[in-house]
């Protein structure tokens, strides 16, 4: 196997099931040895076992990151389950599966990513103790953290932090695009909307009729003012970036730059990027939050993605100062936190 993306993990679990063409990575960054490792599991397919294990660390290395820039102690982690459409029963795939988080003792704390569903949490929770996000709605926090930051940037950018009026992409529909777009339809100006899949639009438009569709290949090159992905990795590219006309790129896709010199680019080019794992922290903090806590609090998490605010105005701030793409400040300070601490 081929291990590009490891960045010295503390630890890589392997679990092989040939009975039930199950194959699972369970991948831990850094932590504080006395506090668990956070991070969401995937269950998708995969061209092949290495591909799977890199999405794994990688993954992993971007939870600790979020972790330690929303002001948690817990280290990075995520869980990934290789799906090639063959599994007989998903339902005895998970019991599996929680069967192998149980044999982590606690060590991992996981919840439900691409290809999970609350429901297949909640389901796993009869078996183990370690999955979070059955009290909280995780992709609703991560909205509503993408708001404040967003808030955050436009001030920034425009000097007043108030949504009305201004002009979104919003590329994805899933959980957290969607739920973005309804926190925003009310204040924004124009909204500009894509998917892959047209089914999603269609609920998206009968939600929020005044949207407006464009081409999945078209949405990144509109001429407005916040730009933002929601889907999956890499939607900034090299490529991309002479066609970008946003003034600002702020979304809750995770890894949205293709690499570091991306966003170099996008500072030379003054579009404001906010990292993404510091504005899409908020399912993290609310599924921490019901790690920490028996009973549900939505002030409670509300006051702590005020956290995201601050962190975005000091990123930007030293941004300035030093004359340095946000993303590498973002980097700086989450790397002194979780390996010097």
């Amino acid at each position: 196997m081929v291990f590009k993306e490891y960045d010295k993990h503390r630890s890589v679990f392997y679990f092989d099931r040939p009975s039930l063409n199950l194959k699972v990575f369970i991948a831990i960054h850094r932590n504080k040895t006395i506090f668990p490792s956070f991070g969401a599991t995937r269950m998708m397919m995969y061209a092949n076992e290495d591909e799977a294990l890199n999405d794994a660390l990688r993954l992993s290395r971007l939870m600790s990151y979020k972790s330690a820039l929303a002001g948690l102690n817990y280290g990075g982690a995520k869980g990934v389950i290789l799906f090639d459409g063959n599994h007989p029963d998903k339902s005895e795939v998970l019991k599996i599966y929680s069967d192998m988080v149980n044999e982590l003792k606690g060590k991992f704390i996981t919840g439900a990513d691409v290809g999970l569903s609350q429901e297949d949490v909640q389901l796993m929770t009869r078996n183990s103790p370690y999955f979070v996000g059955t009290k909280n709605k995780p992709e609703k926090c991560t909205a509503l953290g993408i708001v404040k930051g967003i808030e955050v940037c436009l001030k920034q950018v425009f000097g007043k932090g108030f949504i009305s009026d201004h002009t979104f992409a919003i590329q994805g529909l899933g959980k957290v695009g969607l739920d973005l777009l309804g926190l925003i339809y009310n204040q924004a100006g124009k909204i500009y909307v894509s998917d892959i899949s047209s089914e999603k639009i269609e609920v998206a438009k009968n939600l929020y009729p005044n949207i407006v569709p464009v081409p999945v290949e078209d949405i990144f090159k509109l001429e407005i003012d916040v730009f933002c992905p929601c889907a999956l990795a890499h939607a900034i590219s090299p490529k991309m970036i002479a066609e970008l006309k946003c003034k600002i790129v702020a979304g809750g896709a995770n890894n949205q730059l293709f690499n570091q010199e991306v966003g170099d680019a996008l500072f030379s080019k003054g579009i404001l990027y906010a990292p993404d794992y510091v504005i899409n922290s908020g399912g993290l903090i609310s599924v921490a939050d019901e790690y920490e806590n028996r009973f549900k609090n939505e002030n409670h998490i509300e006051k702590k993605l005020e956290h995201i605010k601050s962190v975005l105005e000091t990123i930007f701030e030293q941004s300035q100062t030093q004359n340095l793409a946000t993303n590498r400040v973002a980097d700086r300070l989450a790397e002194d936190i979780f390996n010097n601490h």
